[in-house]
């Protein structure tokens, strides 16, 4: 087994008095039910954070959560039992209320449990919240506290906040196999507002991934208080922007987030099986620009969206989704690659013990193109750059989103002249991704911020893209 399972192994079981064997017992359980699959997925997560707010330490949490949840399958169908107690007693008792899913039968639960070796892990098996003592914690917030009142006497609020997980899963499943990942997880966060002649307008910034709190740097700091304080003084100039349809050009990074929310819901395969998602049935067909590659990844090292292995025990897989415009693949849990009879891309993820799996993306982005971005820029006589969204809305049926687009200027004959704000970018995804008529050579993740939301569960998510060139778009300003 690797340490990385034995780690979990003595933090999940054997410091709550269970065993392997114990596990083998509660599959035993099984016995006498058409259960197609089970998984027992234990997890404990420690989190510690803080928040400044008028350079004082307004919040404070250090919480743990443990338990394990108890899955079965049994044809379309899953059943989920969970408690917060780690004990055999408790397994026992999830046991017999999920197995009701099966009809009964003669068949005969015996489950031989062994660590099989997982891939390479992709992040330390570090522990962020033990790794630096809360003094320094609470310091490195009030150093980016600091750094963002000294850049502009306009600064009338700034809120820092730090946050630090450390996560352990272990996941025995009916196969026999079992598997642990250590999940280390940090975050800083920094929002602040100007104010000038009663305008108060406000930006933000931040970063985070799986390592420790060492990443931040001193120039890091410096780096997220500069934006944020930047994006909120551009803000104080801007100018409604104007109503049309006209070309966009998208800034590389962080704008991916509309890749994730237009497009990459819709290729997640449940939504596919089901016939909700726009793209359903369209493998094999054009659905987007020539150039215009897309994938899921979720094998990059130290990324927030990446993880060693799923919430199912699978191997993380870089996927790819869209081929030069052409649709390719889904991203698939086990129940749905069953259903669906494709390969299994490792995205089973779930949020908790208390949650069942679903197919989620991982850290979704577009792949580069072969334009200089300051090309792209030059090539639009009139339209509007945006460097950030600071939010939108999106219809997986029909693919038609909202998004309120950040940090934007107004493009006029190849160059940027004044700061918009008001900027709604309206369309639909799979029309937008055919719209797209420029790819950019500068492809970025964003920081190390993003969260995504599905069927009430949060996870951690990365996005990206390069610049990019999308016309005949809407948007929604001022006429």
């Amino acid at each position: 087994m690797t340490d990385n399972t034995q780690t979990a192994i003595k933090i999940l079981l054997e410091d709550n008095g269970l065993t392997l064997q114990n596990l083998e017992t509660a599959f035993a359980g099984f016995s006498g039910r058409e259960v197609d699959y089970a998984d027992f997925y234990f997890q404990r997560v420690v989190s510690e954070g803080y928040v400044i707010e008028e350079s004082m330490v307004k919040t404070g949490l250090y919480n743990t959560d443990m338990g394990v949840g108890v899955r079965a399958v049994s044809g379309d169908k899953s059943a989920l039992a969970y408690s917060d107690e780690i004990s055999l007693d408790a397994l026992m008792n999830a046991v017999e209320t999920v197995k009701v899913i099966g009809s009964a039968s003669e068949k005969q639960s015996v489950i031989k449990l062994e660590g099989k070796k997982p891939p390479q892990p992709l992040y330390q098996p570090v522990n962020p919240v033990e790794h630096h003592e809360a003094s320094a914690k609470i310091a490195l917030i009030k150093s980016l506290d600091e750094k963002a009142r000294k850049l502009s006497p306009l600064v009338t609020q700034v809120v820092a906040s730090v946050n630090s997980v450390d996560e352990v899963v272990l996941i025995a499943k009916s196969d026999g196999t079992v598997v642990g990942d250590v999940r280390p997880l940090v975050r800083i966060g920094i929002s602040v507002i100007v104010e000038k002649n009663g305008r108060r307008e406000s930006g933000r910034s931040g970063g985070g991934g799986r390592f420790t709190l060492d990443w931040f740097t001193p120039e890091k700091i410096d780096q997220y208080a500069e934006e944020a304080v930047k994006s909120a003084l551009q803000s104080l100039e801007a100018t409604p922007a104007p109503a049309g349809s006209f070309p966009v050009v998208l800034g590389p990074g962080w704008p991916g987030v509309l890749l994730h929310e237009a497009v990459g819901h819709g290729l997640e395969g449940d939504f596919n099986r089901k016939q909700t998602s726009v793209f359903a049935n369209k493998v094999g067909q054009r659905v987007a620009a020539p150039g215009v590659t897309i994938v899921d990844d979720g094998t990059i090292p130290d990324r927030r969206g990446s993880r060693t292995v799923d919430e199912e025990g699978n191997p993380s897989c870089r996927t790819g989704l869209i081929e030069d415009g052409m649709l390719k693949n889904c991203i698939q849990h086990e129940l749905n690659a069953t259903l669906m009879g494709l390969p299994l891309t490792g995205n089973g993820r779930r949020e908790s013990f208390a949650h069942l799996p679903l197919p989620r993306m991982t850290n979704t982005f577009m792949l580069n193109g072969t334009m200089d971005p300051k090309e792209i820029l030059e090539s639009v006589d009139y339209g509007i750059f945006a460097q950030n969204f600071a939010g939108g809305q999106v219809d997986i049926t029909s693919g038609q989103f909202a998004f309120t687009m950040n940090d934007a200027w107004l493009i006029e004959n190849g160059k940027l002249t004044a700061p918009v704000k008001g900027a709604t970018l309206i369309g639909s995804g799979h029309e937008a991704l055919l719209k797209i008529k420029m790819i950019g050579n500068d492809m970025a993740l964003d920081g190390g911020i993003g969260s995504c939301g599905k069927d009430g569960q949060s996870v951690p998510v990365g996005v990206g893209m390069p610049t990019l060139r999308i016309d005949g778009l809407t948007i929604g300003g001022i006429s």
